[in-house]
């Protein structure tokens, strides 16, 4: 799809501020073991129930200024940001949609961006990456993997991504007695090692503890953490992936005697 119509652009739009409105409740409630569909939203200070024209994406916010209308507390602005970054990203993969094909491809894109963003804020703030989005996570990842990869090659990918980290945490367990990775992050390798082959998830593993180190001291160095404080991996991994997935030539630059 080459230049389309404005009226395409501003669905997709649309459609990815409201998929950035409903992960601002996924990120919310289901770290907390809510349901994601009822009850209906409300302002989690107050009990006010936030009716339909108080909750449009971008424009509440702003008409709102960014504080609850029944007891003023400040909304996150968090909100706002994940609704603008999902209508971004779903601009941004409009001219690859060109045929049938693609959309299944643009449905997993966007799926894994909408995975990513949701563990990102959720390990940040709750330091669990929940299995219901890697369970979500995989059943996207198996058929894009059928479509276009080689099952045997990917498959050892998996089995790299889930037990080399499961090995060393279990080793770490025996000798020290403390969990290195949590399960979430486990599981997310995994998945990522289905979806990136052997190579690419033994890449993810490097870089995301490059990352995960280099910011682990600048927190030390900055007396912002301690030595003792856990620290959530998971969107080490996330920024990691993301990068091999969507910016591979990026990632080439970055990593040029691996790839």
């Amino acid at each position: 799809m080459i230049n389309p119509p404005f009226e395409i652009q501003l669905i997709f739009i649309l459609f990815g501020l409201l998929v950035g409105s409903f992960l601002n409740v996924v990120i919310h409630r289901l770290p907390l073991g809510l349901s994601i569909v009822t009850p209906r939203s409300r302002c989690p200070k107050c009990n006010h129930v936030i009716k339909w024209y108080q909750n449009i994406p971008v424009l509440s916010y702003l008409f709102l200024r960014g504080r609850c209308i029944s007891c003023k507390v400040r909304i996150p602005l968090r909100y706002v940001l994940v609704e603008i970054m999902m209508g971004i990203f779903a601009y941004l993969l409009i001219p690859h949609i060109v045929s049938i094909n693609s959309i299944l491809f643009f449905i997993f894109y966007f799926s894994t961006a909408s995975v990513f963003v949701c563990h990102f804020l959720i390990d940040i703030e709750h330091q669990i990456l929940p299995d219901k989005l890697n369970l979500y996570f995989l059943v996207t990842v198996i058929p894009f993997v059928l479509l276009t990869k080689s099952v045997n090659y990917w498959a050892f990918g998996a089995a790299i991504g889930f037990g080399l980290p499961y090995l060393v945490t279990y080793l770490f367990y025996k000798i020290r007695g403390v969990i290195g990775l949590g399960g979430g992050d486990i599981k997310l390798f995994g998945i990522l090692g289905l979806l990136l082959g052997p190579i690419g998830i033994v890449q993810n593993m490097f870089f995301s503890c490059v990352l995960g180190s280099v910011f682990g001291i600048l927190l030390i160095l900055t007396k912002r953490m301690n030595s003792k404080n856990p620290m959530a991996f998971g969107p080490f991994i996330i920024v990691s992936a993301a990068v091999q997935i969507y910016l591979p030539s990026v990632f080439k630059l970055i990593n040029p005697f691996l790839v």
